[in-house]
């Protein structure tokens, strides 16, 4: 019914109201938006969860995006060096034959999560918390947590997630119409700087030069590479 405690209160229905009965009559759920907190660092996510464990709030479904360093359980990629992505991603896509079997089930960490939900013991969790749960179904906890913010109210994950463009695309992140939350933002210039900044090397320099230099010798859309020639030259 209307508001009757506040001078708000008119007794008739907004435009915006009855929009919203119309499509709860048709059966439609009206948009309810994500809140997509940010933060620094992973270590900040995992205190953060561990205050929202404390509050009224705890069973409100949530999750944490983060890099396959915190979440991979695959035993050959978890353990290897900086190529942890590139493995991954040759596994998923079968290259030397072999399938990741932990991506399979991924599905058991998100079912084991919405029942949680339907009995009412849903509650707050950190990174580690899903990875435990993870090697004890043998579930991928990287992509489950991809999978959980379909219906998830509140997404944790560091700035760049939010900041940088690629990293948005990649996690199909849509911050439209949404709410964001930038803990200790006096931090972002330094993320936003990083996120549109690239390192190179002289010897990467080097070798671009020289491709760009045998195609414009070899006639290769040499009004495109010319003007690159000339920016490797400068540098």
């Amino acid at each position: 019914g209307p508001c009757t405690e506040c001078s708000c209160s008119s007794g008739k229905e907004t435009d915006k109201d009855t929009s919203n009965r119309k499509k709860k009559e048709n059966g439609d759920r009206s948009f309810i938006p994500k809140i997509f907190f940010g933060t620094r660092t992973h270590k900040q996510i995992s205190q953060i969860t561990r205050e929202l464990k404390r509050t009224v709030h705890s069973s409100v479904p949530m999750t944490i995006l983060s890099s396959r360093d915190y979440t991979c359980i695959h035993p050959v990629v978890s353990s290897s060096g900086s190529n942890r992505n590139e493995m991954c991603v040759e596994l998923l896509e079968g290259k030397h034959g072999k399938s990741c079997l932990y991506y399979h089930g991924v599905h058991k960490l998100s079912e084991h999560h919405a029942l949680q939900s339907a009995h009412g013991m849903y509650r707050a969790w950190d990174i580690e918390d899903l990875v435990s749960l993870g090697k004890k179904l043998r579930a991928c906890a990287y992509f489950a947590a991809r999978e959980l913010m379909v219906s998830a109210d509140i997404v944790f994950c560091p700035y760049n997630y939010l900041l940088d463009p690629q990293i948005r695309e990649s996690m199909e992140i849509n911050l439209k119409g949404q709410v964001v939350i930038l803990d200790e933002a006096h931090n972002i210039e330094d993320c936003a700087r990083e996120s549109v900044s690239y390192g190179v090397t002289e010897s990467q320099l080097r070798a671009a030069r020289e491709e760009l230099d045998f195609m414009v010798n070899n006639n290769i859309r040499q009004k495109d590479h010319e003007p690159l020639r000339a920016v490797c030259c400068s540098l």
